[in-house]
């Protein structure tokens, strides 16, 4: 039976098999077998829906037996013994309400043929053609296209191929329809009958038909051929014909356009457009959100990288001195150098008291995700921690984040001025007394500045201050503290 297999069928038949096969594997394993529940759950909604179908073909449509249209059942059985095809399958005949068609289909192993009516009253006076609907629906059954079709679905939506595998079934079971015919101006006959109708079939002029072929050219006919799951049916005539039929080449631009078209069956390339512009619609819905995380991620490691240098400058500080106390103005310069320029830093606070130090960048990268961003270490530099107590938790790098993915939170108060607020709060009221205590003490200002900072801090704690003080609230502190360090 190879004479009556389209060559191209038998190539690409085996080429999308390869691909079905090596995708049912990758989506197996890919998924860890997850991927088996949902076939197991599409084979259940296979069964009623396919039940359903049969249900109702059984139910509705006349089947063809050696008592019941005995005329139609004798040609069912030659057709069936020309082409190899045994047993021989149930075959009913349906009305189609207008449409001309026959089909075939299959459950649980066993094959089914249904026949329009309006099929059988159209072709009633050359019964040869009606043999070469019946052909070709076994054919169908002989390439045993109903169940390779599993196989091979993953694949079947790729552009050009599975367009192209469609069509060649069409072509070899065109050929095996042929074969039941008496003669080929029957299948001609048979297959021009979908484009005329019911009567005007038989004064169809067969070979002018075919010459139309060579009018329905260019990049619009080949761009919509390509894609399609059937060939014209000018060419499908011809071949009827003269399957040697040489046949016009097509567009090679309608190559490109179709190469990104994926097939959509037999709604041809407006259904794959749709697949197109719904594959770009999960995309801007999935992979823009998931890319753009991506950027701040990207954009909040470098908030980190670019104050790793103040990191390290601590670090060297509490090593080469691990009673120092709190920074003094130039340290804090010193440190703020060494910090590398990014765009998405505002600003950079330093802290530092002897085992305990940290960094405070105030990171803007966009698109709500502003905040601070600190690096923090409680045992003089050996290990540092990063996170935030504001800015958003999933744009923080790994690092910055626990176990399940959380920001940490700001560290727990070591002894004083941890929280965000007193830190700052401290370091500026150091800063601003050293520059004001200079210029009466040059000697003296950053010992007392040290004592007044360190009652402050001491003032803060004590009245478990969890919000920045107010202004009066700062003043009295401030003036507690420097009544403690004048009297010390």
């Amino acid at each position: 039976m190879t004479e009556l297999v389209y060559p191209r069928e038998k190539t690409l038949g085996k080429i999308t098999l390869i691909l079905g096969v090596i995708a049912w594997l990758l989506l197996i394993v890919g998924t860890l077998g997850v991927a088996l529940l949902y076939v197991l759950a599409g084979f259940v909604a296979y069964c009623f829906a396919q039940s359903a179908w049969i249900a109702y073909i059984r139910g509705t449509a006349v089947r063809i037996t050696a008592d019941q249209f005995p005329d139609l059942h004798q040609r069912l059985e030659y057709c069936s013994q020309k082409l190899g095809v045994d047993p021989v399958p149930e075959a009913y005949i349906l009305h189609g309400n207008g449409a001309f068609n026959a089909f075939a289909t299959r459950f649980f192993g066993r094959n089914f043929v249904i026949i329009f009516s309006d099929v059988v009253d159209a072709l009633e006076n050359d019964p040869s053609a009606l043999n070469f609907y019946l052909g070709h629906e076994l054919g169908h059954i002989k390439l045993k296209h109903l169940t390779g079709h599993l196989w091979r679905m993953l694949v079947l939506w790729l552009p050009l191929i599975g367009a192209a595998y469609s069509r060649a079934r069409e072509y070899s079971c065109d050929r095996h329809g042929r074969a039941c015919c008496a003669d080929a101006d029957s299948a001609g006959k048979a297959l021009v009958a979908l484009g005329t109708g019911a009567k005007r079939w038989a004064t169809v002029d067969l070979q002018r038909y075919t010459q139309q072929v060579q009018t329905n050219t260019g990049f619009w006919p080949s761009f919509h051929e390509l894609t399609a799951g059937y060939p014209y049916l000018t060419k499908r005539v011809a071949r009827a014909l003269n399957p040697d039929a040489s046949m016009p080449g097509r567009n090679p631009l309608a190559y490109v356009l179709a190469f990104f078209v994926p097939f959509g069956g037999r709604a041809g390339g407006g259904a794959g457009l749709i697949i197109v512009v719904a594959i770009i619609g999960i995309l801007a819905a999935v992979a823009v959100p998931a890319y753009q995380d991506y950027t701040l991620r990207a954009k909040s490691s470098e908030v980190i990288l670019s104050i790793s240098g103040a990191r390290a400058a601590l670090t060297e500080r509490m090593a080469a001195n691990p009673k120092a106390g709190l920074l003094t103005v130039d340290e804090v310069t010193k440190i703020k150098s060494s910090v590398t320029t990014s765009q998405y830093v505002e600003s950079v606070d330093v802290y530092a008291t002897e085992q305990y130090a940290d960094v405070v960048a105030t990171a803007n990268a966009g698109n709500n995700a502003q905040g601070h961003i600190y690096m923090v270490t409680r045992d003089g530099g050996k290990n540092w921690t990063c996170g935030s107590t504001d800015f958003p938790g999933k744009y923080l790098p790994s690092s910055c984040r626990d176990k399940e993915g959380n920001d940490r939170p700001a560290p727990p108060k070591q002894s004083a001025n941890i929280g965000m607020w007193e830190r700052s709060f401290a370091q500026n009221t150091y800063n601003g007394c050293v520059r004001s205590r200079t210029k009466d003490d040059p000697n003296g200002a950053e010992t007392f500045c040290e004592c007044m900072v360190s009652k402050l801090a001491s003032v803060v704690t004590q009245a478990d201050m969890v919000r920045e003080p107010t202004s009066d609230e700062t003043r009295q502190a401030i003036q507690t503290a420097s009544q403690a360090c004048v009297d010390r």
